[in-house]
């Protein structure tokens, strides 16, 4: 089974699949963001920055998707892969901080 906790940055979602994670002994994965090799960029220069993050997130979502499709546990995600697609990066490209140009390239790897 996959369970994925959706919300806001700060809402407590690594807090919760931590919990729950400790409490029925499911599995936790949790957002890469320590291996993460975009995220000091972008928070330095968000527009330069910006699809990279997005794609790296992507890529690193699908990827856990497919192991934890793999593994026949019982997981529990602190980030959902829809989420980047649906949320992070229309409202970067809302603010500016992604062309139109990689929004649309980013669509294209999503899709």
């Amino acid at each position: 089974m996959h369970i994925a906790i959706a919300g806001n940055i700060g809402s407590g979602k690594t807090t919760l699949t931590q919990l729950l994670s400790d409490h029925y002994g499911w599995e936790p994965h949790f957002e890469d963001v320590e291996e993460n090799p975009y995220l000091n960029d972008f928070y330095n220069d968000m527009q330069r920055w910006s699809f990279n993050l997005q794609v790296y997130f992507l890529n690193s979502r699908f990827n856990q998707i497919l192991e934890i499709r793999k593994s026949g546990k019982t997981i529990i995600q602190d980030r959902t892969i829809y989420e980047d697609a649906y949320i992070f990066a229309p409202n970067l490209h809302a603010m500016n901080l992604m062309t139109t140009r990689d929004f649309e390239n980013y669509f294209s790897f999503s899709e």
